[in-house]
Parts: C-alpha cells; structure tokens; sequence
C-alpha cells in the first residue's frame, strides 16, 4: 500500500514538475523541406549539406542535441518538385510533428502553395532558397524570413550589367512558372538601353531546346538572358554549345550555372555570366571558413544553395539564443529571426520590413581555370544593400 502511494507521489510531483517547467526546456522542432529526388535532387543535395554542416558548426548532429541551447528534434521531407506534394509534407510537419519551423523549399511554386497552412498554424516559414514575388510585397507574413533573397534580385543585377555592357539587342528565355516570371521581371526592372526582341517562356522542366535556340539564332540578338534552374541547365547548355551558337552571342544566366551544376554543364559554360549575392571566393572570414570545411568534408565546391541553407542553420541557433530559448512563442522567434546578427557566408546584413534580405549582388564569370576545368569567378559587386523590388507593398499591418 504504501508502495501503491509513494509511486503515486512521484508521479504527481513529475507531472507538476513539467507543468512547472521554464521556457528554457522546451524543444524545438523543424521540419526542413528539400528536393531529394528526381532531376531537383542535384540542387537539394547542395542544400541538405549546407543545411547539416550549419547545424554541425553549432554543435547540433542529432534529434535531442541543443541549437541555440535549446534540445532540437529534426524532421525532413522530400516535396519531389511538386506543389501537392510540399502541401502533403507540411501538414505532416504541422501536424504529426507539430514543428515552430517550416525551413527548406527550392522551387516558388512550392513554397507558395504551403504559407496558408504554414501561417494559418502560427508557424514559421523560414525559406533557404524560394523567393517567390508575392511573398515579399502583398503577400509578405511577419512568420516570413529569407535566408536568400527575392527572386528579382539577382536578376535585377543582371540586367544592369547588361545595360552596362552597352548590348544592342537580347533574347530572353525562361520556364513559364512564378520564378522564371519573376526572374524576367527583373531583368526587365533594371535594363536600360538594349533592345528586347522576344520573351520564350518553356514548359518547366523542359530538356529538348532544339526549337527555342533556332528561334534565337533567327532572332540574332547581341546576348541571350536564361534562366535554367536545375536539370533544365545542363540540357540547354549542351544544346547551346552543340549548335554553335555561343560563338554569335553573348550569354547571361541566372541559377543556371553554379558549383551545383557546373560539374554536369562543364565547358559549355565557359565565357557565360551570371550575378549572385554569393560566391565562394569571397573574402570574408566566415565565409572562407564555410567553404574549406564543405570542400573537406563533401569532396567539392559549395553553391548558393549550400551557403544559404548553411546560414539558415546558424540564424536560427543565433535567433533562439535571443530568446532565451521561449521556441513555443513563434512571433517573438520570428521577429528574433529578423533582427539576431550571425556568422553569415555572405558578410553582415539586414533584413527588410518583409523579411527579405538587403545585401550585395555580385557578377561572376565562369573562366577556364588553371587546372583546365571550367570554374566560376567574382566579378566585383553590381549592387550594394541592394532592397527588392516589392517591399513597400508590404501592408502596414503585416510589417516586422
């Protein structure tokens, strides 16, 4: 009997113990959503490394293991590219796992088919590389934050090098979904001067361009802008060099060359250009720090994919410090997202009233290095704290 009491007891006093618990103990649960299969996987391979040595740079290498002090618990899952199945994933992350955090997402089509469930949980939407356009001006969310950028940034770059290369003519090409709409865009924002003779819009995930290089060929513009995202990149690029047609003009890219898909583009990009916020020969400490331990540990060069999930990583950790480790307040951990400073690969930088990034953009060329191989090179900065283009449609109410 007094057995029977004494277990009792103590399970009384566990259960207030709990209940008593401070908000140092609780734990923090993220559900990172990457392309893990099909032709996406050469770009989600780059992210998931990036993403697991950030989380190893701050000591955390398995469920129950601290980040930011806090024990963190990891849940993954693979949206194969499609809107449906991200949206399938999410629930589960919301849920079953009942995550703070939704972080990942490659493609914009899938990350805006999951904020309505995302926000409508009170969880918080951390993308490491989707920046479709809605998110950042009408549709922008204080439970949004970018590890990137917006999708016309770069391509804004872009578009000024352009007009300061003095082209004649361009011919632009691109899938027909919100990133390759987007990316036009922002092309168009900053182009001064050049002429444009057509807009290509392909099916997304297209690999045949026979029809669409004949088609510029006849157009004979002075340059080309493409945007190529994942396998579509090396199928245009062989394509493009097999019929020649690097030989007649110039060729401007946005995440279609990268040290992701570099390996399988190879020569064909050699004399290409392209603008990023990112590089890894850039010349900050963390930075160089990022990139000698990827090369050492995944046998070769990061990509933009791989720094912006590695910052993800370490903006979280440094977020939650900030706190005080109070995870189950998600705005408060949003807003510490926004406004906590962290080891970046990319330098110190600021986040717009959206949650968008202010940061430089960069040109980069991709050469013949000294090894023979094809490599990619910095170019000097086109932009500085460089904002999008969609932040003052951010509604007063949903800024942070």
């Amino acid at each position: 009997m007094r057995t029977r009491m004494t277990c009792g007891a103590a399970a009384t006093l566990a259960a207030a113990l709990a209940l008593a618990a401070p908000a140092s103990a609780q734990e923090l649960r993220i559900g990172f959503m990457n392309t893990y299969s099909g032709g996406g996987a050469i770009l989600g391979k780059h992210q998931d490394n990036g993403w697991k040595l950030g989380l190893a740079h701050e000591d955390w290498t398995k469920d129950g293991d601290k980040l930011g002090g806090v024990p963190t618990k990891i849940f993954y899952a693979d949206d194969q590219t499609k809107p449906d199945v991200g949206v399938k994933e999410v629930e589960k992350f919301l849920k079953q796992d009942k995550v703070q955090i939704v972080a990942g997402i490659i493609w914009s089509n899938v990350l805006l088919a999951i904020t309505k469930p995302t926000f409508d949980n009170k969880s918080i939407l951390l993308t490491t590389n989707a920046g479709a356009s809605p998110m950042a001006g009408a549709g922008c969310n204080p439970l949004f934050v970018s590890s990137s950028w917006n999708n016309d940034q770069s391509p804004e770059a872009l578009g000024k090098r352009m007009s300061d290369d003095k082209l004649a003519t361009i011919y632009m090409i691109a899938p027909n979904y919100q990133a390759g709409k987007d990316m036009i865009a922002g092309v168009l924002r900053t182009l001064k001067g050049p002429k444009v003779l057509d807009q290509d819009l392909v099916k997304f995930g297209e690999t045949d361009f026979q029809a669409n290089i004949s088609k510029i060929r006849a157009a004979k513009p002075t340059a080309v802008f493409a945007f190529m995202p994942g396998p579509m990149s090396p199928a245009f690029f062989k394509q493009w060099q097999s019929a020649g047609i690097g030989n007649e003009v110039k060729l401007y890219t946005i995440f279609s060359v990268d040290n992701a898909t570099l390996p399988a583009v190879g020569d064909a990009a050699i004399g290409s250009y392209h603008a990023s916020y990112w590089s890894h020969d850039l010349a900050i400490p963390e930075n160089q720090k990022f990139v000698r331990d990827y090369t050492a540990k995944y046998g070769g060069l990061p990509s933009e994919f791989a720094a912006q999930a590695y910052d993800a990583a370490r903006l979280i950790a440094a977020a939650v410090k900030a706190v005080g480790g109070k995870v189950d307040d998600t705005a408060g951990l949003a807003k510490a997202l926004r406004h906590t400073k962290y080891p970046s690969t990319r330098g110190p930088y600021e986040y717009n009233v959206n949650g968008i990034p202010i940061q430089n953009f960069y040109l980069r060329e991709v050469v013949k290095g000294p090894d023979g191989k094809p490599a990619i090179v910095s170019r000097g900065a086109i932009f500085e704290k460089h904002k999008d283009a969609y932040w003052e449609q951010c509604p007063a109410n949903m800024r942070l």
